[in-house]
């Protein structure tokens, strides 16, 4: 005989009561902190401006139906779409992540926290315009880059240690729970509300990585993160409005997430939340490649003066690598897209060797039809070092580390360049900083005229008088 379940409203998961803790009552009070989130902002805006150049970006945004009217409503950086925030959140995180081309962060699971700011914009100029129509105060940006740290570390302490892509789900599940937490939080949602809003958030469906591999990828993985921070947006919404909550939503025996979901393990938490991944965050500065393979390609830079030289004399490629770089972007055979070609370390390696540089118009069909590239991949032999799989999971060094060197058919070799962090990393701040302020400028005159660009630039510049932008001004300079 069954022995009927005791239907007992639990406390709810600790995990849920952390995250919402930190999301609603945290003080954040790292300086660095707060200037690297505006540094995050501006290359984030910039690369989500050059993806305008993009049809079929472009064919992904506006609103839902075409003509909707929204009052209040948010505006999407670079266009002249005023839409409801969800629909926002789905727009700003598409074009920011299209290009793959700003934020990254690398630990048991990967991704790029920079994708919340989605959800964090449409929904801080939402609030603001609703509440200038109230009577009452706009957020300020300094709001948003407190955010934008939360969700920042919400999304980076919970990557530490837990793996999801090892269970097959895509790292933008971790785009839905900080967006979600922040967002709620944003939104003026009181503890409780942001844990049930985030209990709905964990028991959604997750995407699968299929979009991101072999043989299958395609350009899905440029518009999922948009997807996951519109929906915590929508999530954040209901929450507000008295939808309740799911208090055993992680530790539920067979039907909650890790039953279901993470083979029955609980999350593991390394460390508490502060403002540690915010300061140390990697910026993708040079070149738009998947962060694995950026030191290789700065490595084939260096080389593409050797490689144009000899390249009919070149026998052999040995690309060293580190295991997550193997497990991602070592990739042979066909490549039939570009988000195939921007998740190919060989096709990566083979551009800079070639061309001395790697832009995002390289992953482009007219581009990948060069033949010496796929004549080089076929050169090309990929090897693991396992100081640098170490190394990069260390909790001091995070570095990404990848060799290159070439080997000719009279039994010579160029030297062995060898690059463990990229010159987005934090230990190569002040090398980089100057380099992403140039890369803004270039992507803002993109797509908007001088005297707009200047204003824009004039105030991106100025930390204290941004912080202190209300929101909706901010985001009225990037309509077009």
């Amino acid at each position: 005989m069954s022995v009927p379940s005791q239907n007992v409203k639990p406390s709810p998961d600790q995990v849920l009561v952390d995250i919402a803790t930190y999301a609603s009552e945290y003080k954040i009070n790292s300086p660095e902190a707060y200037e690297t989130a505006r540094h995050c902002l501006i290359d984030t805006l910039g690369c989500g401006l050059l993806a305008l150049r993009y049809p079929e970006c472009t064919k992904l945004l506006g609103p839902i139906v075409p003509g909707t009217v929204v009052p209040n409503g948010a505006r999407v950086p670079g266009t002249s779409f005023v839409l409801d925030p969800v629909t926002a959140a789905f727009n700003i995180g598409c074009t920011i992540r299209w290009l793959d081309y700003n934020d990254t962060w690398l630990a048991a699971e990967w991704g790029h926290p920079s994708d919340n700011l989605g959800g964090i914009l449409a929904a801080a100029d939402y609030i603001s315009r609703i509440n200038i129509a109230d009577g009452k105060p706009p957020l300020v940006m300094r709001d948003v880059f407190t955010a934008m740290i939360k969700a920042h570390e919400i999304q980076g302490v919970l990557a530490l240690e837990n793996s999801f892509n090892r269970n097959g789900l895509d790292h933008v599940i971790l785009v839905k729970i900080a967006s979600t937490a922040v967002v709620t939080a944003l939104l003026g949602g009181t503890q409780a509300e942001i844990i049930s809003a985030l209990s709905n958030a964990w028991i959604d469906g997750h995407p699968l990585r299929t979009y991101r591999h072999s043989p299958n990828t395609g350009t899905r993985k440029s518009w999922a993160a948009g997807d996951a921070t519109s929906r915590a947006v929508r999530l954040s919404l209901m929450a507000l409005r008295g939808e309740m909550g799911y208090p055993s939503a992680m530790s539920a025996p067979e039907w909650g997430f890790y039953d279901v979901l993470n083979k029955g393990n609980p999350l593991i938490l390394k460390r508490g939340f502060d403002s540690y991944v915010m300061e140390n965050i990697l910026f993708k500065i040079s070149f738009p490649a998947e962060f694995h393979g950026q030191t290789a390609v700065e490595a084939a830079i260096r080389l593409h003066s050797v490689a144009a030289e000899r390249y009919l004399e070149i026998d052999k490629i040995i690309l060293t690598t580190h295991k997550s770089a193997l497990r991602i972007i070592d990739k042979t055979g066909p490549l039939h897209n570009p988000a195939d070609r921007d998740h190919c370390l060989q096709y990566m390696v083979a551009i800079g060797l070639l061309h001395g540089n790697l832009t995002a118009d390289h992953y482009e069909d007219a581009a990948s039809l060069d033949p010496r590239i796929d004549e080089l991949r076929q050169k090309m032999v990929t090897v693991e070092e396992a100081a640098f799989s170490v190394d990069y999971l260390d909790e001091n060094k995070r570095s990404i580390a990848n060799a290159v060197q070439l080997f000719f058919k009279d039994g010579t070799a160029s030297e062995r360049v060898e690059i463990a962090y990229p010159i987005g990393h934090r230990r190569r701040r002040d090398e980089g900083i100057p380099l992403l302020e140039r890369k803004f400028e270039a992507n803002l005159k993109s797509r908007f005229p001088t005297k707009q660009s200047q204003a824009i630039l004039e105030l991106c510049r100025n930390q204290i008088a941004l912080e202190n932008t209300p929101v909706q001004q901010f985001m009225e300079l990037f309509v077009i």
